[in-house]
């Protein structure tokens, strides 16, 4: 198997750069096109834990607008083969001021393109 062939690695990183803008713009249609529409489509975020993709949707249409802009750091894109990558990053806020939060994402391309298929967001204390 062939891992962070440059290319998919490029494809990746501009799914994942897209959801970034849509996520602190709060597009609602555009995070909802980047997730797998399928029953089997996990988001487990920080106060949440989502399966399927119809509760997915729902926690997007009903989730606050406010406080979303972010920093992320520390981005790791890795692919296996040509369709399949996970997407990890770290992030502060300001709305979660002290804490630094932690999002994975797994990448899958399927034939109307990438879509996540799991994810996880956490927030931590920093390390001491």
């Amino acid at each position: 198997m062939e891992v962070d062939l440059p290319e998919v690695v490029a494809e990746v990183r501009k799914a994942f750069d897209a959801y970034e803008v849509a996520l602190v713009n709060n597009d609602v249609d555009a995070l909802n096109s980047m997730f797998r529409d399928d029953k089997r489509t996990v988001r487990y975020g920080a106060n949440e834990n989502l399966y399927g993709y119809d509760a997915i949707k729902s926690f997007r249409v009903a989730r606050s607008p406010v406080g979303l802009g972010r920093t992320i750091s520390q981005t790791v894109i890795t692919t296996y083969g040509r369709d399949f990558a996970t997407a990890s990053t770290l992030y502060e806020r300001p709305s979660a001021a002290g804490k630094i939060g932690r999002q994975m994402q797994t990448w899958v391309r399927f034939p109307e393109g990438w879509r996540v298929v799991a994810a996880h967001v956490s927030l931590i204390d920093p390390p001491k």
